[in-house]
């Protein structure tokens, strides 16, 4: 096993680690009345379980920063490409938390939000929207050397990808569950390189989610689903070709406008295969439905 291999696979599992530790050990925390919402099965427990990701993303980026300072692992010459995947972390996170915490269930959908904003009203939802584009065209812009039409384009499939996680968290684990099926491609990509090794811990850590996410122990919330989509779409936008990159988008754009028409949760029900695979892991009991609220 070469150098960047083994850099790959420690911080991998050091995500996983990280957040099941963390999980159990933030319990108190995700038991605040602040946090406690009902599940689609009338359950009380915590949204927001992302913030269990940031905390264990900050703990390997810090143990991974101490270590190179020691001369212990790569060294940090590629910060930029590193450092934008824990933006996009950490700033997709925020704006999910937000909608988590103050977010109401009264406007749904891109056009909800656009008509509420219409009448006067800013809904968390078109915050975490907007706010995402923003970050997204900020993100996008940091490498430099891109159009204006590709810089936009480029946004908007992070973007997207974020909404896309936001669509798809209405049952235990099914957010989780696509975005580790929809890294796989992204991981074969970029490999060992920086943005290859910055995504490790993220993922890692979202996967370090799943049981509990499964289990009912917590929610996802789209402090979680937010941040794994965007970082996921980042990392196509960072190391796919135009033409890849823009594929994804058609399927993004086809995928979220589908959403304001067409249930996933009935899609899935319906679909063997994919009810199957959306279940696997719950109580024997679980029928999908509404998890948290989220667009």
């Amino acid at each position: 096993m070469n150098a960047g291999t083994l850099a790959f696979t420690l911080l991998l599992c050091g995500g996983v680690a990280a957040a099941v530790l963390l999980e159990r050990a933030a319990a108190p925390v995700l038991a605040a009345p602040a946090l406690q919402r009902e599940n689609y099965r009338g359950r009380r427990l915590a949204t927001a379980g992302g913030i269990v990701i940031v905390l264990a993303v900050l703990v390997v980026e810090a143990a991974r920063t101490a270590l190179a300072e020691f001369g212990v692992g790569e060294e940090l010459s590629d910060s930029l490409l590193r450092s934008m995947v824990l933006f996009a972390c950490f700033s997709f996170a925020f704006l999910g938390l937000i909608d988590d915490l103050l977010g109401t269930s009264g406007e749904r959908g891109f056009a909800g939000h656009l008509r509420a904003l219409a009448h006067g009203r800013l809904t968390t939802g078109a915050m975490k929207l907007f706010g995402g584009g923003v970050v997204a065209i900020v993100l996008t812009a940091a490498p430099g050397e891109v159009s204006g039409r590709r810089l936009l384009a480029d946004a908007a499939l992070v973007a997207l990808a974020a909404n896309l996680g936001n669509l798809l968290d209405r049952a235990p684990g099914r957010t989780i569950k696509v975005a580790l099926v929809a890294y796989v491609p992204v991981a074969l990509a970029a490999g060992t390189s920086p943005v290859g090794l910055a995504l490790a811990p993220v993922l890692g850590a979202g996967a370090g989610l799943l049981r509990p996410d499964l289990r009912e122990r917590l929610m996802l919330g789209d402090t979680g689903a937010n941040l794994l989509g965007a970082v996921l779409g980042l990392g196509v936008v960072l190391e796919t070709s135009r033409p890849v990159r823009t594929a994804v988008l058609v399927a993004l754009v086809l995928l979220n406008l589908a959403s304001e028409k067409v249930s996933f949760s009935r899609v899935i029900a319906a679909t063997p295969v994919l009810r199957y695979l959306d279940e696997m892991g719950r109580d024997s009991d679980d029928q999908p439905g509404s998890q948290s609220s989220s667009t």
